[in-house]
């Protein structure tokens, strides 16, 4: 699947220890190769370690502190699954008004497997049409989201897919996203 050029973007993949391998690798490799900058903020510093299969997995480099990213420096934010990196995040803070920024902003925000959770805990979901790993779309259902089973939604600037398989139509609806909201930027200038 061919993505858009992305040079000159910049995306913020927002994750700590625990983040399924695959959810933040392959849409982190796809979006570079597709010209963005991407960068993975963190609340840890150095790097974090992924979760694969029944264990730990391989530990990515940090490129920047959760405490001083700011949505006004990128163009959109992925938020990988797993089961424990969201659970971290949602309880964290900081973490939270980041997401929080982004949907003020109106750009786009994309979240796979149980990331959901994340946009739960913001208060994004109520109304949403909305997917993600089944186990937690009950989650879903009861703060209010409209949920359905397939690789992709997209409900406005919400990008939500249900696990690894779906990566690349993830990926490209980013791609894909990021530009429409790069263009629409333009257009209003």
């Amino acid at each position: 699947m061919s993505l858009p050029d992305l040079t000159g973007r910049t995306i913020c993949i927002l994750a700590t220890h625990g983040f399924e391998q695959s959810e933040l690798i392959k849409p982190r490799d796809t979006l570079r190769d597709a010209g963005a900058t991407v960068h993975v903020v963190s609340p840890e510093s150095g790097e974090i370690r992924g979760w694969q299969g029944d264990d730990w997995g391989d530990s990515v480099s940090v490129d920047a502190p959760l405490d001083g990213a700011k949505a006004a420096d990128y163009d959109a934010l992925v938020l990988p699954g797993g089961q424990i990196n969201p659970d971290l995040l949602r309880a964290n803070d900081i973490a939270m008004a980041l997401i929080k920024s982004f949907a003020d902003a109106g750009k786009p925000i994309a979240a796979v497997c149980h990331a959901p959770w994340l946009l739960i805990e913001a208060g994004l979901a109520k109304g949403k049409t909305m997917t993600s790993y089944g186990s937690i779309r009950t989650d879903l259902k009861n703060a209010g989201a409209n949920v359905v089973d397939q690789e992709v939604a997209i409900d406005g600037n919400l990008i939500t897919s249900r696990n690894p398989d779906d990566l690349p139509a993830f990926s490209a609806a980013i791609a894909k996203a990021v530009n429409e909201a790069a263009e629409a930027r333009s257009e209003t200038v």
